[in-house]
């Protein structure tokens, strides 16, 4: 576990006046990104703070129902509003990231600002120097899980109504894959139920977070997994990859390509799962992983990038073609680490 720098009781002093407030999160924003965001919002709120959520670019479609998700500050379409209120902020939360580099376009920005700086995360290795206050530990599930725990031991969990517990579920929920991963921990199970006894409807988050999947968006996952998978049995890897022209063609929007890096995982004998998408400038990547293969020491040691043991992004400048051979010829480096039947005591 990471210490925390500087415990809640320092922050809720920061925060025992009224404060203009400015929330962030990374660019990309996922499930857990901009749940803990929203409840973090609303539990701001509540406590009379002036509160902005700022997020670098739009978050997956099949998340809009967040409660205040619509109230979010997009700087791909308000870069004016969001540059005034990070620049009027005296307290910025950085939530479910560790480096302010992923913040994308909004890292100049946020440097400038004279607000002080609450980091909020559970990634490996945070840029502790670059925030004022830290809150980071690598044993938590989620982000979201860590604002349930900020909120309570604050002595402020009877604030947590049902807005907030549906937006920190959704965050629970999708960063552990519908608890799947990340979830030994019986904490979380009862951090859970008490959301669910605030009203949280289990059945019907699931189904909005999950079952909400366009024609466009279901074929193009087919395609991926039937025309564009590519599996190394030797190295206990696949790989799938996504061209631009392959999401022009399938009309791509924002988190269609969400999931599709887990699929590979469901194969017996593959052990680690990696999704390159086509961008304008750069390849995005994805890897996933089983059992104790660490994802995230690969993707810092070759592919500017990093997250959690099972969970990691990275970046390439190359072509589809020459990425795809710089992961295979890397593959050898990490054999015998592939190579087990899955044991999570071994």
């Amino acid at each position: 576990m990471i210490e925390i720098l500087r415990p809640v009781k320092e922050i809720n002093n920061l925060l025992s006046e009224k404060r203009r407030i400015v929330i962030t999160t990374h660019n990309n924003p996922d499930g857990d990104a901009i749940g803990s965001s929203l409840a973090m919002y609303h539990y701001l709120k509540i406590k009379g703070h002036q509160v902005d959520v700022v997020i670098p670019n739009m978050f997956p479609e099949f998340l809009a129902w967040i409660p205040g998700s619509k109230e979010t500050l997009v700087y791909e379409r308000q870069s004016a509003l969001v540059k005034k209120a990070l620049t009027e902020a005296e307290v910025v939360f950085c939530l479910d990231y560790n480096a302010i580099n992923r913040l994308g376009s909004v890292a100049d920005i946020i440097t400038r600002s004279q607000g002080k700086r609450v980091l909020i995360d559970h990634h490996i290795d945070p840029d502790t120097e670059s925030f004022d206050y830290c809150i980071s530990t690598v044993d938590i599930s989620s982000t979201s899980e860590l604002i349930y725990n900020f909120i309570d031991s604050s002595g402020d969990r009877d604030l947590i109504n049902k807005e907030i517990a549906e937006a920190l579920y959704a965050g629970i929920v999708t960063d552990t894959g519908s608890f799947s991963f990340s979830c030994n921990r019986k904490e979380t199970y009862e951090v859970t139920a008490d959301l669910v006894s605030r009203g949280v409807d289990v059945q019907k988050l699931h189904q909005l977070i999950y079952d909400t999947f366009s024609e466009n968006r279901l074929r193009l996952l087919g395609y991926a997994i039937h025309k564009r998978m590519i599996v190394w049995e030797e190295f206990h890897t696949a790989l799938i990859y996504l061209t631009r022209e392959d999401l022009r063609g399938f009309n791509f929007q924002v988190g269609d390509t969400e999931g599709i890096v887990n699929y590979p995982l469901s194969m017996e004998k593959i052990n680690q799962s990696i999704l390159l998408t086509e961008k304008d400038k750069m390849i995005r990547m994805s890897f996933r992983s089983k059992g104790k293969f660490s994802v995230n020491d690969l993707v810092r040691s070759h592919f500017n990038g990093g997250g959690h043991m099972n969970a990691a992004g990275g970046k390439s400048f190359n072509t589809i073609e020459k990425t795809i051979e710089e992961v295979k010829k890397i593959l050898p480096l990490y054999k015998n680490e592939l190579d087990y039947i899955l044991s999570y005591d071994s």
